[in-house]
């Protein structure tokens, strides 16, 4: 919501309370006002929320009450003389006991707040995330689930340069996911942050959570999402070009079909693992290596494979994809390029995606080479 709409809509609601009375203009303040989440922490941050929010407004309605008493009955219009005294003992104990008081009313309970927040002790479920320029890594420490979260397709293709689709057609643009990270409801989960590069910072403002990412460091907190749902967040660290390409959803199912989940995933792992040892069509390969494009490099080279002039390369026409060796353009892919904005993906990737999209950046966009690359090629 703009400041704009939010000045009106607090002007509305304060003219609905003279009106009306508090009852009406409390019911649309919701909008305007802090969300409630769906665990103890945020439950208890937002009380604290609104019991700091009745606190300043009976005191400013207070200080403002006297002052405009003051200056309405006491003003030289009037005759009002000012009176001569200073240094009143009795003034000075109340202008600072009553402060005291509130702070320590306030204090006490945010202190058992924050205790609360840090104590992620005893997890139910512990689960790793860690941070790359622009995606999710999550690592399921108790069943070894592993996965990485990138956006959306959808979301992908609209952000492109020139797309002319529409970002209000999207749903959830820019906040959605390919695979979301599901956890079971009514269990503490720990959640262990890191970076591959960079700062970043994973919140999700349902669950009360928001930890920095550092590279080197593993900071913790927790979460127990009391209701099944789909909750969404996003970095809130400032992590460059690809900033907006790292939200986070979370998925809140019960017991039963968070076990599905993990036998699923489980499958599917032994499945690409498996798949490794296959030879692959040429079809498959171009079918699978576009998907894993738009996933994971799209975001910079773009899905047109154009780049971004003077901070991307282009694919289309390079020469690693058209005219170098197969060799050296696996290299760059599982490597990287050092000094560059140019990822190693080859503990991001397993040898079948590596493969694919290898295959389809040297046959899309007018290259054409022909080339096919089998997993069985791929080195790390």
């Amino acid at each position: 919501m703009s400041v704009t709409k939010t000045m009106k809509k607090l002007g509305a609601l304060i003219c609905l309370a003279m009106l009306g009375g508090p009852s009406i203009a409390l019911a649309g303040f919701g909008s305007i006002n802090m969300t409630r989440g769906v665990t103890p922490v945020s439950e208890e941050i937002y009380g604290l929320h609104m019991m700091v929010l009745w606190i300043v407004t009976i005191v400013g309605i207070g200080v403002f009450g006297v002052i405009i008493y003051s200056l309405i009955n006491h003003r030289k219009s009037k005759g009002a003389v000012a009176a001569q005294f200073h240094e009143s003992t009795t003034v000075e104990v109340i202008w600072t006991l009553i402060p005291f008081i509130i702070l320590v009313a306030i204090a006490v309970p945010a202190t058992k707040a924050f205790l609360n927040l840090e104590d992620a002790s005893n997890p139910d479920l512990s689960i790793k995330a860690t941070g790359w320029q622009w995606k999710w890594e999550y690592t399921y420490l108790d069943n070894g689930v592993h996965f990485f979260s990138n956006i959306d397709k959808a979301s992908m293709d609209t952000s492109q340069r020139n797309s002319g689709k529409n970002p209000e057609d999207v749903a959830h643009y820019l906040r959605n996911v390919d695979k979301p990270l599901v956890v079971p409801v009514n269990k503490k989960v720990r959640i262990l942050t890191t970076s591959n590069d960079v700062i970043h910072a994973w919140w999700v403002p349902a669950f009360g959570v928001k930890r920095d990412a550092i590279p080197g460091y593993i900071n913790e907190s927790w979460f127990k999402a009391e209701k099944e749902g789909t909750y969404r967040g996003q970095c809130a660290e400032l992590c460059g070009q690809g900033h907006g390409y790292m939200p986070i959803v979370v998925k809140v199912v019960s017991a039963d079909k968070y076990a599905a989940w993990v036998s699923k995933e489980k499958s599917e792992a032994q499945a690409a693992a498996a798949g490794a040892g296959k030879v692959w069509s040429k079809a498959d390969l171009l079918k699978r290596g576009e998907e894993v494009f738009l996933s994971h490099c799209a975001a910079c080279h773009q899905a047109n494979g154009q780049g971004i002039p003077g901070v991307f390369p282009a694919l289309a026409g390079s020469k690693v994809t058209t005219k170098g060796p197969i060799k050296d353009h696996i290299h760059v892919v599982v490597h990287g390029r050092p000094g560059t904005a140019m990822q190693a993906f080859g503990t991001q990737l397993n040898s079948v995606d590596i493969a694919a999209v290898v295959t389809y950046e040297r046959n899309a966009w007018g290259n054409n080479t022909g080339d096919v690359v089998q997993p069985s090629q791929i080195t790390k």
